[in-house]
């Protein structure tokens, strides 16, 4: 029996790179039944797209939003690893919708749905860093792959390198609390009520307080580290954390992506 869900939000898919867990992420998206779903930036890694790389369990994740986009209404907003798409934008097939950003009235209050890339330094004045970052974080993701598949051969538990990583640099912290808080400024500022990013990896739902009024921010995470979502239903957002049942880490097959497997048979 599928969970029913007002508005479901995930973002940070990085489908094909190999830190994407698709295998969890689509055991969830077949636990659950969304009246509508916000795809809020990352989720084709354009940037480090290699074509003989897309696993069978990636594309999976992709037919199975396109066949949600044939039920219910999916925003695809446009994020910095997939801003080729931004030239397509805004767009629409059908239920499936592509924008840089969602602004839209939940319940009487005002929800700002966009990545967070927009104002991101890194992005604004050395792409060149962060696409640097952007593929050290995959060969981050990529070494920690094969030592947390020795742990589990060993029945040890699972680490995550750029988690410890991001606790433990001081630069790191500051730079997640300076984003929040950022984002937090410019929605008070344009009158918004709840701001919904993605972007940094870091799930986050909470209020922030400014000088200048408080606004609810929340942060979906990111489907390589946290495997985690924003739900809304009955009235309250959560966040959805997919810590159990966690497939074991194998490695992925390379195989040559192929269009025509996107084809309904």
């Amino acid at each position: 029996m599928k969970r029913p869900i007002d508005i479901l939000v995930i973002s940070d898919l990085h489908l094909g790179t190999y830190g994407c867990r698709a295998k969890e992420l689509l055991a969830y998206l077949r636990s659950v039944k969304p009246a509508m779903v916000v795809l809020n930036g990352d989720i084709i890694d354009i940037w480090q797209f290699k074509k003989r790389f897309f696993p069978s369990s990636h594309m999976e994740v992709v037919k199975t939003i396109l066949k949600l986009a044939s039920k219910v209404p999916v925003y695809y907003l446009t994020g910095n690893h997939d801003e080729a798409l931004r030239r397509y934008s805004p767009a629409r097939l059908g239920n499936l919708r592509l924008a840089d950003k969602l602004v839209t009235v939940i319940d009487g209050r005002t929800y700002w749905f966009f990545h967070g890339d927009l104002f991101d330094a890194t992005m604004k004045h050395a792409k060149w860093l962060a696409m640097l970052g952007g593929f050290g974080y995959d060969l981050l993701i990529r070494i920690n792959t094969v030592v947390n598949w020795t742990l589990e051969r060993f029945g040890r538990p699972r680490m995550s390198f750029s988690r410890k990583i991001k606790n433990s640099v001081k630069r790191a912290v500051k730079y997640i609390g300076d984003f929040e808080e950022t984002a937090a400024s410019i929605a008070v500022h344009e009158g918004y009520d709840v701001v919904v990013c993605g972007h940094i990896h870091q799930p986050q739902l909470r209020t922030i307080t400014t000088p200048k009024g408080s606004v609810r921010y929340m942060n979906s995470g990111d489907w390589i580290e946290h495997c985690s979502a924003l739900e809304y239903a009955n009235g309250e957002w959560s966040l959805y954390m997919h810590e159990e049942g966690l497939v074991p880490v194998e490695r992925e097959e390379e195989v040559e992506l192929n269009v025509h497997d996107l084809l309904p048979v």
